[in-house]
């Protein structure tokens, strides 16, 4: 069996791409779960990548949870309540777990229909470029269950209550266009400039201190939790450790003699 999730480098941007065509790339099986907690792990300890991008295979992005399986009550949708309960657990909500751990700062290239907890998973990334061949829902109550991978904590976050809200209790589809409207994405592509724009804006995060850049998708994924004094204190401690790196070193350096810095690998925090 093909590997779920592909895993190419484009100097030290990490492309990952969703390689479950035939099932336009739906978010199941013990591969698969696994799958994100490996890449997660490889790509953290990896210090010469800076950047990544997640996609889909053939034409979907990802069609969330595989519905033939929740028809046949087969995989993680078989047994009692407590024992779908428990699968979930050690199933797809490991997913948002791994990503959650995940240093670097990460891309959504949106290439087709993003369904259920595709949508969830586009949302767990920190930026989100749609071709114009995309389409979300947050579709769950069509076939009635509820977003069981976290998807009423993830929307909210990334298009606000209100508009989470009508996503998740109409189930309604929405177009590219009216996701670049909403704010769910913040670009919207032609199909075949995707993953060129994608790259690209990866490629422009990792030009800075590869230190930095994870750290600072550190508060940033931090203070959507925190109160602004816990976000000033880890600011405080991290800006400390900043300042007595050399790549804040090199890059006062690089500014001043007005040419473009040149940072080493960062050693692990």
């Amino acid at each position: 069996m093909n590997l779920p999730i592909l895993v190419t480098y484009q100097g030290p941007v990490a492309l990952l791409s969703l390689n479950r065509p035939e099932t336009r790339n739906a978010l199941s099986g013990e591969d698969m779960f696994a799958a994100f907690e490996t890449v997660v792990d490889t790509l953290n300890q990896n210090t010469a990548v800076r950047a990544v991008v997640l996609t889909g295979a053939g034409s979907a992005f990802c069609s969330g949870g595989n519905v033939a399986e929740m028809r046949d009550r087969t995989g993680m949708f078989a047994g009692t309540p407590s024992e779908i309960t428990a699968r979930y657990r050690s199933g797809i909500q490991r997913i948002p777990r791994a990503l959650q751990r995940l240093e670097l700062p990460l891309i959504a290239a949106v290439n087709g229909p993003a369904m259920g907890a595709g949508c969830d998973l586009a949302c767990m990334c920190d930026i989100r470029i749609a071709s114009s061949a995309a389409r979300f829902a947050e579709s769950f109550v069509k076939v009635g269950i509820v977003p069981g991978d976290g998807g009423c904590w993830l929307l909210p976050r990334v298009v606000g209550f209100a508009r989470a809200a009508q996503l998740a209790l109409t189930g309604d589809t929405i177009d590219a266009v009216e996701a670049l409207r909403i704010g769910l994405v913040s670009e919207l592509v032609a199909p075949e400039e995707l993953l060129p724009t994608a790259l690209a804006l990866a490629q422009r995060m990792a030009v800075n201190p590869p230190q930095v850049l994870r750290w600072t998708k550190r508060l940033l994924r931090s203070a959507q939790h925190s109160t602004l004094d816990q976000a000033l204190d880890e600011a405080g401690e991290l800006q400390g450790l900043a300042h007595h790196t050399p790549e804040h070193t090199e890059a006062v350096q690089a500014f001043f003699e007005k040419r473009a810095p040149v940072f080493a690998q960062p050693q692990t925090p």
